[in-house]
């Protein structure tokens, strides 16, 4: 499920961020937004924490029951320099875009889509899930060097796992130790998908990246902090190792990577330096524009409300 950010997720005057606690973790609470008519829990970005590496965006959706008539449905939307990352552990869901992809994702497959320059695309409930959903939603702010670049779209239906002490870990994009995910990454990034038992599990991390964990399931101990389901846990670049303490099964996500050297501008759907690039973004894709292309999806095309700064002062 893709955005939008607000305005209240990413204020355009940006505050400093959180220092972790003397202890190396700082937990931030997730904001309760939505997304379609489904209540999200959105990790990222927060006032105080705008990006984790090149990682600029992190929804949690579900767990939810889907039936005949609640459905998950997210009609044609555009996206620029950024790359969407969608991974389930329940349910199922269809992803068409303006590339002419139509891609069904289940747990433990990886859609990714790149924007580049511009794409669009639509989210939808299949006519014949009924059942949980769950999963998160993420995006990868694209560098200088690849962001006006053309899109694409890439489905991995199978991932390489690390095998721990108490669970295992499955490498959506990036490095873990010497395994490697076969997705795209245009920065230095990882994404992981914890799967974890009762115990002590012992996971190797760059030490050069800042890392983020969120807890989908269950709860987890890092550093003798407790994170559980609403709250992502930050931790500073200088770890080489990531020792996660758990009392039951346990599922969570673990994003890491370089801080990211460039400004961000995130506005709606979009992924900028400037005010003036969101500007154009958002009047082609009013006035549609070919820069988006056409999603050949049922569902009705999204519009936007203009941005804050050009939107005249009420008298």
């Amino acid at each position: 499920m893709t955005g939008p950010v607000t305005e209240s997720d990413m204020p355009p005057v940006s505050r400093a961020p959180a220092d972790p606690t003397r202890d190396g973790v700082d937990l931030i609470p997730s904001h309760r937004t939505d997304v379609a008519g489904l209540s999200v829990r959105r990790a990222l970005p927060r006032p105080s924490r705008r990006t984790i590496g090149a990682w600029c965006f992190l929804d949690h959706m579900g767990p939810i029951e889907l039936d005949r008539e609640r459905q998950v449905n997210v009609g044609p939307h555009p996206h620029t320099g950024l790359q969407t990352v969608t991974w389930l552990v329940s349910g199922e869901l269809l992803h068409r875009d303006s590339l002419g992809s139509e891609q069904l994702i289940r747990p433990g497959e990886l859609n990714l889509m790149t924007a580049g320059a511009g794409v669009a695309h639509a989210e939808e409930s299949t006519d014949t899930f009924r059942g949980e959903l769950q999963g998160v939603q993420l995006w990868v702010a694209q560098p200088e060097s690849t962001r006006h670049g053309a899109a694409a779209f890439e489905h991995h239906g199978e991932l390489p796992r690390v095998e721990l002490a108490h669970g295992a870990a499955t490498v959506l994009v990036g490095t873990v130790g010497t395994v490697v995910s076969p997705a795209r990454h245009d920065t230095d990034h990882v994404g992981v998908d914890l799967d974890l038992r009762a115990g002590i599990n012992l996971l190797p991390l760059a030490p050069g990246f800042e890392h983020g964990l969120v807890v989908l399931d269950g709860a987890l101990e890092v550093d003798h902090r407790l994170v559980e389901p609403g709250h992502l846990a930050y931790l500073a670049p200088g770890r080489h190792e990531l020792a996660l303490t758990t009392l039951s099964p346990t599922k969570a996500i673990l994003i890491g990577g370089l801080p990211f050297p460039e400004p961000l501008l995130m506005w709606w759907n979009f992924v900028a330096r400037t005010r003036a690039e969101v500007t154009d973004a958002y009047r082609q894709w009013q006035s549609e524009d070919d820069r988006f292309g056409v999603v050949a999806s049922p569902l009705a095309r999204i519009s936007a409300q203009p941005p804050s700064w050009l939107t005249p002062p009420a008298p």
